[in-house]
C-alpha cells in the first residue's frame, strides 16, 4: 500500500554459550544487522526449557520476526534478502 511503512524486523540468535557455530552466526548476524539498522537478541536454549526443547540439536537456530529462518549455518545473503 502506497504511504504504509512496513514493521521492523527483529532477528533472534538461538544457541548457547561455548558453541562455535554460535559465535560464527553471531559474527554474520552482527554485521547484517548493523548494515540494514535491524535490531537483534540473543536467547540460551541454558535458560529457556523451550527453547532447549525445540532447538537443542539444531542450534545455532537464526530467526526473523520469531520464525524459524536458518539452523547450523547463516547464510548471509540469505538473511540480507529476508530482511529487505
Amino acid at each position: 500500500m502506497i504511504g504504509r511503512r512496513a514493521k521492523p524486523h527483529t532477528v533472534t540468535l538461538v544457541g548457547k554459550p561455548g558453541c562455535h557455530l554460535c559465535d560464527d552466526a553471531r559474527t554474520v548476524i552482527e554485521r547484517v544487522c548493523a548494515d540494514l539498522g535491524v535490531t537483534w537478541d540473543e536467547r540460551s536454549i541454558l535458560d529457556d526449557d523451550q527453547l532447549r526443547q525445540q532447538y537443542a540439536e539444531q542450534i545455532p537456530v537464526t530467526l526473523v520476526d520469531g520464525r524459524q529462518h536458518d539452523y547450523f549455518h547463516v547464510d548471509e545473503k540469505r538473511l540480507r534478502r529476508a530482511l529487505r
